[in-house]
Formats: structure tokens, sequence, C-alpha cells
């Protein structure tokens, strides 16, 4: 038996239990998450990231890369491990900067349905070498990314073959839905599925009512495949809730015809009529017990880098 010195005495040393057990006998479960982060939402520009601790991309490319990667690698994720660009339609402000994204980062690749890409090329002065970056995607036809599977939903919007999407990582799931001018059965069918969701809160009527948009505009705002009203989007998720939803990210806010505590309020007050307490997420002491969080998405910058789980 080994003996050790202590205090200039020598003492046995016990044996253990895992003395004759290798460490690598012992894993500490990891548990998944899914990473995500909103570079901008709203008519400026929309693009977000969502990942894991491996692999992750984008949705959307409508903000610049000098942007993006700058604030992607201050959280620790390499552009090498960014695999791709899902565009959600073919509107200026989802795809302005696609291009560039493609050759700061020529590894990525374009995830859009051949109608998209299509609208893209023929709405929009951009290269037609786009092309050697597409990987055609369909909807309702799930595709792999890494550890991610993604199956497109069909959304209602003006845009050219809309789509939103849910993701699954294991049993962690997330339904983005950007641009949509009302709520279809497939959208109602995957945000229910979702764990966390990402939703269109674009506009508040009255703002809009008595705002300054030409009246052309605000029937195309208004139309069942323009943009979501406020009270539409909470009246929504408080017929959808479930205790399995944690996370609610409203996004493509209106600068001029909304404001982010607005959309929260409305969306807090439809959900707590219905009996479901509301946190900020934060992770404050505060809120973080409340039923669902709810965050709405800066139009500008970036959002707060979550960890859902």
């Amino acid at each position: 038996m080994p003996r050790i010195r202590l205090n200039n005495f020598e003492i046995d040393q016990q044996p253990s239990l895992f003395d004759d057990l290798e460490m690598r006998d012992f894993k500490v479960p990891v548990t998944p998450a899914i990473h995500f982060i909103s570079f901008g939402s709203g008519s400026s520009g929309n693009c977000s990231y969502v990942g894991n601790d491996k692999e992750g991309f984008l949705i959307d490319g409508g903000v610049a890369p000098e942007k993006i990667f700058p604030e992607l690698k201050r959280r620790g994720i390499q552009a090498s491990s960014v695999r791709g660009i899902l565009l959600t339609h073919d509107h200026g402000d989802h795809i302005r900067y696609v291009y560039k994204l493609l050759k700061k980062e020529p590894h990525l690749g374009v995830y859009a349905t051949p109608k998209t890409l299509g609208g893209i090329l023929r709405r929009h002065n951009i290269s037609s070498r786009i092309r050697d970056y597409h990987r055609p995607i369909y909807i309702e036809t799930p595709f792999k990314i890494g550890s991610f599977e993604i199956t497109p939903f069909q959304t209602l919007h003006d845009g050219t073959d809309n789509v939103g999407f849910f993701i699954a990582l294991g049993d962690l799931t997330m339904a983005v839905a950007t641009d949509l001018g009302s709520i279809t059965d497939r959208v109602d069918h995957y945000m229910r599925l979702a764990r966390h969701i990402v939703i269109e809160s674009n506009y508040d009527a009255e703002m809009l009512r008595n705002g300054s948009y030409p009246q052309y505009l605000k029937a195309r705002i208004v139309a069942d495949n323009g943009h979501l009203d406020n009270e539409v989007t909470a009246s929504f998720l408080a017929s959808i809730y479930t205790p399995a939803l944690s996370h609610v990210f409203l996004c493509h806010l209106s600068n001029e015809n909304n404001e982010p505590q607005l959309a929260i309020n409305t969306v807090t007050r439809a959900l707590n009529a219905a009996g479901i307490t509301v946190g900020d997420a934060s992770g404050s002491l505060e809120t973080r017990d409340a039923d669902v969080q709810l965050y709405a998405l800066p139009r500008f910058e970036p959002s707060t880098f979550f960890t859902l789980k």
C-alpha cells in the first residue's frame, strides 16, 4: 500500500474505488443548445445566426459582413464554422449583402428555393455567379446543415416563393417566420411544434393608419400577403402557447409604424389575459421563472447572444 507524508508523518494512502477506472469512462453530459443572435431586423436589413458549438448558418443576408463576422468572432464563433445563408425571400432588405457575404467567405452556400433564386436574379442587380453557390431547397422537404435538420415552410408575403424555417437540433426546435401578412395553416403548424419562436410583429394599426405612408403602401402592409399587426401576432401567440414554449422573439418591427415597447406590451397583455406570465429574456431573478420569455429584436444593431435550451 503506498504511503504519503503529511506534516512529517507517514500514513497509508487508502485505495480509491476509482483507482482501476480510467478517466475516459467518465464523460460529463453535454446539454445541447441553440445559439441565436440577430444582427438587424427590419426594413433596413435582416440577418441572424443560428448554431451550436460546432457549426451554424445565417438566415437572410441583408446586413453587411463587417457587422456580422466581427460580432461572431467576439462570441468565439469563427467564420469557417458558418456553413451557409438561408434565404426567406427575395426582397432587398433580406438579400442586399448576399453576394458580398459570399465574396468575403466563399465557402458559404446559399440555401434558397429555385424560385427565390430566380426572383433575386430577376429583381435585383446581383451577379449571376450567385448560382455557383446555390444549394436548392424545397418547401416541406427537410435538409441538413451539420447537426441541424431544417424544414422550409410556406409563408404568405409579396416576395417570390416566401418561406419560414423550422429548425431542429435533436429535441430542440425553433421556428422562424419573418415578413408574413397572415397566419396560414402551415405557419400555425410549425409554430406549435417549436420551443423557440421568431415571428414578425411589424406594425401597430393605429400608428400605421395615422402615419405618413402613402395610401398604396398602407394597403400593401395590411394585405393578407403584407405584414403582421402587433395585435394579430399577440392573439396568435396566446392561442398556441403550451408549457413547452420557452422564448418568443419579435422580429421585423417597423421603424415608422411601431415601437419595441409597444409590440412587447401588446403581446404581454394578450399572454397575461390567457394566464401566461412573461419574462424579459434577460435571465434576471425576477423574470427567469416566467412561463415564456419575450424579446424584441433590435432594428439596427446586434441583439443579445442567446443560448437556448
